[in-house]
C-alpha cells in the first residue's frame, strides 16, 4: 500500500490470558500505531495489554464481572461489534474464535480475520456446548435457550464470513473447518511462539511428566492423571480453571499440582520434564510447542493442530484414541533416550514470533492484489 494504513485490530474479549491474546500482542507489536478494539476488557485480570488503549463495545458497561462470562452473551455479541464505527480504518485484522469478525468498516476497508477457529458452539460442537456450557448453577438453562437463537446466529455468522476479505487459519484443521463451514479458501500462518524463553543449550537431566494449561472439560487433563495413575507415574499438572477441584479428586499419589505456577516454574518444569502430555484436540496448541522449544518430547492426541507440528521419533508421539487405555499405551512404549534434545528444540522454530509477524506483513502488504 503507497501510504501508512490505518489499521483496527479487534479481538473476541480480553479477560484472561492465553495463546489468542498472545497472538494479539505480537500483531500490535507488528503493528503498534494500530488501535486495538475488544468487546469487554479486565484490565485486572489481564496484565498484557497495560500500555495500550483498549476500546471496547458497549457490553462493558455491564457491571461488575458478569460482563465477563462470555458464554452469557453469545446473541448480543455480534450486535456490540457491530455497533463499532471502524469505517475511517483502511485495514481490519481480526483475532477471531467468535464474534469479532462481525465488525464492518466501509466499502473500502479490508478486513483481514486471523481465524483461531471457526465458532465452535455454533459449528464445531454445539452438542458439547449444551452439555457443558461453562455457566456454573445456570447450566441447565443452555439446552431451553440456545436453540431459541442458534439457526439465526449460525446465520449471522456465516454471512459475517463472506464479509472476510482474507482469511488466515492458524493451522490445517482450522483451514479444514473455514472451508467446510464458511466455504472460504484461506492462508495458514502459525501461531507466535516463544521460542526463546524455553530454549537451553544443554540437555538437562529429566524425569516425571507434565501437563500445562487451562484446566476446562475440552483439554482433557483427567486423561493424563489417570493414565499416570495406572502407571504410577510421576505427572506435574500445571495451571488452574474450572475442573482443578475435579482433576484434584482424581489424582493419585504420583501426581502434583502448581494452580499458580511462576515464570520460573513453568520454564523450570518445561526444561526439566521426560515428556509434555497434550491428550487435548486444539485449533493449535502452543503450549506443546513451548515444551519442545525446551527440547522436551511432546505425546500428544493425534487430532487438531498437534498434526501440524508432532513428527514421531523425532519430536514426540501420538495416541489415536482419547482414552486412558490409548495414552497408557503410548506411555509404557515412550523411550525418552530416543529423542536428541537439539533436534527436538530445532522443531519448534518453525513457529517463531518473528516468522508470525514476517508472514502477517506479507499479507498485508500484498492487500492490493484483493482490493
Amino acid at each position: 500500500m503507497s501510504k501508512q494504513p490505518r489499521i483496527a485490530i479487534v479481538h473476541d474479549w480480553l479477560t484472561n490470558l492465553g495463546g489468542a491474546e498472545r497472538t494479539v500482542r505480537a500483531l500490535l507489536d507488528a503493528y503498534p500505531r494500530a488501535d486495538l478494539y475488544t468487546s469487554v476488557y479486565d484490565k485486572d485480570g489481564l496484565d498484557l495489554f497495560r500500555d495500550v488503549e483498549v476500546r471496547t463495545t458497549w457490553l462493558q458497561k455491564i457491571p461488575g464481572k458478569l460482563k465477563f462470562k462470555h458464554q452469557l452473551w453469545v446473541p448480543l455479541r455480534p450486535l456490540a461489534f457491530r455497533s463499532l464505527n471502524l469505517k475511517d480504518y483502511d485495514i481490519i485484522i481480526s483475532s477471531s474464535s467468535a464474534e469479532a469478525k462481525q465488525v464492518r468498516g466501509d466499502s473500502r476497508t479490508v478486513h483481514i480475520c486471523y481465524c483461531h477457529t471457526p465458532i465452535r458452539y455454533f459449528w464445531v460442537n454445539p452438542e458439547k456446548y449444551m452439555r457443558e456450557p461453562g455457566l456454573g448453577p445456570l447450566n441447565f438453562l443452555a439446552p431451553v435457550i440456545v436453540p431459541l437463537f442458534l439457526k439465526a446466529l449460525k446465520r449471522s455468522d456465516y454471512k459475517a464470513a463472506q464479509k472476510i476479505d482474507v482469511f488466515i487459519a492458524n493451522s490445517k484443521a482450522v483451514q479444514s473447518r473455514i472451508a467446510k463451514y464458511y466455504d472460504r479458501d484461506s492462508k495458514i500462518v502459525y501461531p507466535p511462539v516463544q521460542i526463546d524463553r524455553f530454549r537451553q543449550s544443554k540437555p538437562p537431566k529429566r524425569a516425571g511428566f507434565i501437563t500445562a494449561g487451562r484446566q476446562v472439560a475440552y483439554k482433557r487433563h483427567d486423561l493424563a492423571i489417570e493414565a499416570c495413575n495406572k502407571l504410577e507415574l510421576p505427572l506435574l499438572v500445571l495451571g488452574n480453571g474450572p475442573e482443578h477441584e475435579r482433576l484434584k479428586h482424581i489424582a493419585g499419589p504420583t501426581i502434583t499440582f502448581n494452580s499458580n505456577p511462576s515464570d520460573q516454574d513453568i520454564e523450570g518444569a518445561f526444561k526439566s520434564a521426560r515428556a509434555f502430555i497434550h491428550p487435548g484436540e486444539e485449533d493449535f496448541g502452543i503450549t506443546p510447542i513451548e515444551a519442545m522449544a525446551a527440547g522436551t518430547p511432546v505425546i500428544a492426541y493425534m487430532a487438531g493442530g498437534a498434526l501440524d507440528y508432532i513428527k514421531p521419533a523425532i519430536n514426540g508421539e501420538f495416541f489415536d484414541r482419547q482414552t486412558p487405555t490409548s495414552l497408557e499405551k503410548a506411555l509404557k512404549n515412550f523411550d525418552t533416550k530416543k529423542y536428541k534434545h537439539n533436534i527436538v528444540s530445532q522443531s519448534a522454530l518453525e513457529f517463531s514470533l518473528e516468522k508470525f509477524q514476517k508472514q502477517i506483513v506479507s499479507v498485508v502488504e500484498n492487500i492490493p492484489k484483493v482490493k
